[in-house]
């Protein structure tokens, strides 16, 4: 059955079957209702070219990713989020573009999917702080959802984020109740907006516990395995090595517990670890006990929430811009305890 017929069998126009099946808002709930129900019963399957004939839809979201972080396509984290924003696009027809790009052309893609309609929308993958991507997209006028944020002026565009200050304040209050005051922060890269909120919480914690932070207990570079072994391992060599580690994500932690455990150490005993971003599907926290205390995220959830916002904003242009803040869970698991005893005693003698 093609739009015709089906049409013919509701006595509507195919503008107006077609706009009920694609959630236009001009369209009546009742006349929705039927339609679909219409659909369902003579197993009416719409055809994606006629849809974007009759509706002006590509019926396509576009991910531009550029070179420089070409790692993230086999990052888990990137893996879910992609995951989690496909399930929403399959349930609505639509499909996923997704362009690796060198960096010096990225404002040329985006311009290009914006003259050319090759998407209905885009996603804003990595936001940094001040991030250019914004202004351009408001300024070709291609609906965007950023995951994340980009700084100053976060209320004048589309958005989904994780509340990554007040969860990474959190964590570290935690640790400094166990007695711990030498924290070590393993930071991503700071020019994300992300990480500079993470490093922000984590020193409003310590400030405002009477601690000073310790520059050299401060790291901030790509999240990987690697990155977590070298820094933890040179720091718990150091005369006064941490007893704590923050970390922003389960990659490089993976990497930490390397280095406590190649230096002899005990995780959960000697030297306590909370990370972020645990919640993955291809690399779990451990069962029913978590491995690690986490300040717990659905990358796969954020996935679904950009894409759902992403599509009402296609469906309903014109809205005032839209902002989604989710709040972290901290999960108490394996690798944190009270400071060891010569810390807490060191602590005492400082007083």
């Amino acid at each position: 059955m093609n739009l015709k017929e089906l049409s013919s069998i509701l006595g509507l126009s195919q503008t107006t079957v077609s706009r009920a099946l694609n959630g236009y808002p001009e369209v009546s709930e009742e006349t929705r209702r039927r339609v679909k129900a219409a659909a369902r019963d003579n197993n009416y399957r719409p055809n994606p070219r006629a849809m974007g004939l009759a509706t002006g839809r590509t019926r396509t979201i576009g991910h531009v990713i550029p070179v420089s972080t070409q790692h993230e396509i086999v990052n888990p984290i990137f893996a879910d989020f992609i995951a989690g924003a496909g399930e929403v696009y399959a349930r609505n027809d639509y499909d996923m573009l997704l362009s690796v790009v060198a960096d010096v052309d990225e404002e040329r893609i985006y311009r290009q999917l914006a003259s050319r309609g090759s998407v209905d929308g885009v996603i804003v993958h990595g936001p940094r702080e001040n991030d250019p991507r914004v202004a351009l997209l408001q300024e070709v006028g291609l609906p965007f959802v950023v995951h994340g944020r980009a700084g100053a002026g976060d209320g004048a565009y589309s958005w989904v984020d994780v509340n990554n200050r007040h969860a990474f304040e959190r964590a570290t209050n935690f640790l400094i109740d166990l007695g711990h005051d030498r924290i070590a922060l393993i930071n991503g890269v700071e020019t994300m907006d992300f990480a500079r909120r993470r490093r922000e919480g984590f020193l409003k914690a310590m400030k405002g516990r009477g601690l000073h932070p310790d520059a050299s207990l401060m790291r901030s570079e790509e999240m990987t395995e690697f990155y977590g072994y070298r820094v933890a391992r040179e720091m718990l060599m150091a005369p006064a090595p941490p007893t704590a580690f923050l970390i922003s994500s389960m990659i490089t932690a993976i990497g930490v517990r390397r280095a406590v455990e190649d230096l002899g150490m005990k995780l959960g005993r000697e030297v306590s670890v909370v990370i972020h971003d645990d919640e993955l599907s291809y690399l779990r926290n451990g069962e029913d006990i978590p491995i690690f205390s986490a300040t717990r995220s659905s990358v796969r959830s954020a996935g679904q929430l950009c894409a759902d916002m992403l599509l009402d904003i296609i469906r309903q242009p014109g809205q005032p811009p839209r902002q989604r803040l989710l709040e972290a869970e901290l999960t108490v698991g394996l690798s944190t305890a009270p400071a060891p005893k010569i810390e807490t005693a060191r602590r005492a003698e400082r007083r």
